[in-house]
């Protein structure tokens, strides 16, 4: 049985914030249908994703951009086409959804990552296209053709600077604070650099809009497995969205009751109230080559330290 407040809140939500296709087709792949491995027929996510406002047409148009990209490639068997990840669509997820899932503000021992994009190593596309791509992890542009980031992980910054081949055309640096860790001048850079302002105004909208979500979970009214899986798909969405834009730097240069807490706080809360039904919504829709969509992983469930145990609890 559908619970009407749900209902109410999904209506108005796709209603004033349609979801762009692509994007939307990124998260579900990302976040649900990744963990379940194998390809699913597209005939199948269609019907999926139609209560999200996506036609058939749209769809199609969607993964055909998708696998142009290389996010998606198709099997076609039959006269049925099966789309998967490609393995450089698998890393970009696991590689975001990294920063999503985990909370890897550690105590910090004022360790930074200096990359120095200058001199004549790198051609002007490729040096822009390695801006893009560290500003997306979350470094900050500290100076022209310098660009740091505090605690980011070493292997994931040579992962990049591998992939766009540009290991042996930058210099890359680790350099270390000097002093108070949390000093006015270096929370003023740190500011001007990553304008958490509007990071935080972005998180504090996240959680004005996903409270009544929360709300009406609690008071255990009937929720139905497809309103599970659009709650999630939506609250997905949307974080993902807000959380791409935050750097993610150690809490000692963050402002006191950082927004971003709370909403990752509520976010996890949301996810485990929705997940068993979720679940039980795609097995229901979707299927492979093989047959049934198999079981997902069970790491699924070590997502934001490990939900598992809250929606065994919901149950």
């Amino acid at each position: 049985m559908a619970n009407r407040q749900l209902s109410q809140w999904i209506e108005k939500r796709l209603g004033e914030r349609p979801p762009r296709a692509n994007s939307l087709i990124i998260t579900v792949y990302g976040d649900m249908i990744a963990p379940h491995g194998g390809a699913v027929w597209l005939g199948g996510f269609i019907r999926l994703v139609e209560p999200l406002g996506l036609n058939a047409r749209l769809v199609r148009t969607s993964v055909f951009r998708l696998s142009r990209e290389k996010w998606l490639v198709s099997e076609q068997i039959g006269r049925r086409s099966f789309y998967s990840l490609t393995e450089t669509g698998r890393r970009r997820f696991e590689h975001a959804y990294r920063r999503i899932y985990e909370d890897a503000r550690d105590a910090w021992d004022g360790e930074w990552r200096i990359v120095l994009l200058s001199g004549d190593g790198l051609a002007a596309t490729a040096r822009d296209a390695l801006r893009k791509e560290l500003l997306w992890e979350g470094y900050g542009a500290i100076a022209p053709g310098i660009l740091a980031h505090p605690s980011a992980r070493t292997e994931e910054l040579m992962d990049i600077l591998q992939t766009l081949g540009a290991h042996d055309k930058v210099v890359a640096l680790q350099a270390r604070t000097l002093g108070a860790l949390s000093s006015r001048p270096l929370k003023d850079i740190v500011d001007q650099c990553w304008r958490l302002g509007e990071v935080a105004g972005e998180y504090q909208d996240f959680v004005d809009a996903f409270r009544p979500v929360a709300r009406a979970m609690r008071a255990g009214a009937d929720v139905d497995p497809e309103q599970c899986f659009i709650v999630r798909t939506l609250l997905m969405h949307e974080f993902r969205r807000v959380q791409l834009r935050d750097p993610l730097l150690p809490r000692q240069l963050l402002p006191v009751e950082w927004p971003g807490d709370t909403a990752r706080a509520l976010c996890r809360e949301i996810y485990a109230a929705c997940w068993r039904d979720s679940e039980a919504h795609l097995m229901d829709a979707l299927e492979t080559a093989d047959g049934p969509l198999p079981p997902a992983a069970e790491s699924a469930q070590s997502r934001f330290a490990g939900f598992g145990a809250d929606a065994e609890a919901a149950a």
